[in-house]
C-alpha cells in the first residue's frame, strides 16, 4: 500500500519567484521549470502564468492542470530546493500523461550535474551571483 504524500508548500510571495527565476531552468513546449536550493526542508512550488497566454480562464485552467501535474510528480520533488512552474499556452491541449512525465524529465534535468556547470542551455553564459 502506498503512503500518502505530503503536500508541497507553496510559493506565494514575490520575492520567492523571483529567486528561484535565478536559478537552474529547464522546458518543454507547455511549461518551464526553475529551481533554486532553499533553507526550507520541505519542497516548495509555485506556479506563474502570464497575460499573454490567454484569458482568465484559460490561464485558471493551465494553472489547475500544472498543479494536478505537481501532485502526480509529487514525491520527485527534492526537499531544500523551491521550484516555480511557468505555464505556457500548449498546456491546454498536451495530454496530461505527457504533462506529468515532462515535470518528471525537467525535475531529472534541472538537479543533474550538467545543468550546475559551465554549459547552459539558453547560450547566455552564467548567472550572475546575488549581491
Amino acid at each position: 500500500m502506498e503512503q500518502p504524500t505530503k503536500p508541497l508548500r507553496r510559493l506565494i510571495k514575490r520575492s520567492q519567484f523571483q529567486r528561484a527565476a535565478r536559478g537552474n531552468r529547464a522546458g518543454r513546449s507547455a511549461f518551464g521549470l526553475q529551481a533554486v536550493p532553499t533553507d526550507m526542508v520541505e519542497p516548495g512550488v509555485g506556479f506563474t502564468v502570464t497575460k499573454k497566454t490567454g484569458n482568465s480562464p484559460q490561464r485558471n485552467r493551465i494553472k489547475r492542470r500544472l498543479r494536478a501535474a505537481v501532485t502526480a510528480c509529487a514525491r520527485d520533488f527534492v526537499p531544500h530546493h523551491d521550484y516555480v512552474l511557468v505555464g505556457r499556452r500548449e498546456a491546454l491541449s498536451e495530454p496530461f500523461a505527457k504533462l506529468v512525465a515532462d515535470l518528471g524529465a525537467l525535475l531529472v534535468r534541472v538537479h543533474s550535474p550538467a545543468s550546475t556547470d559551465q554549459r547552459h542551455s539558453s547560450g547566455r553564459g552564467p548567472r550572475k551571483p546575488r549581491q
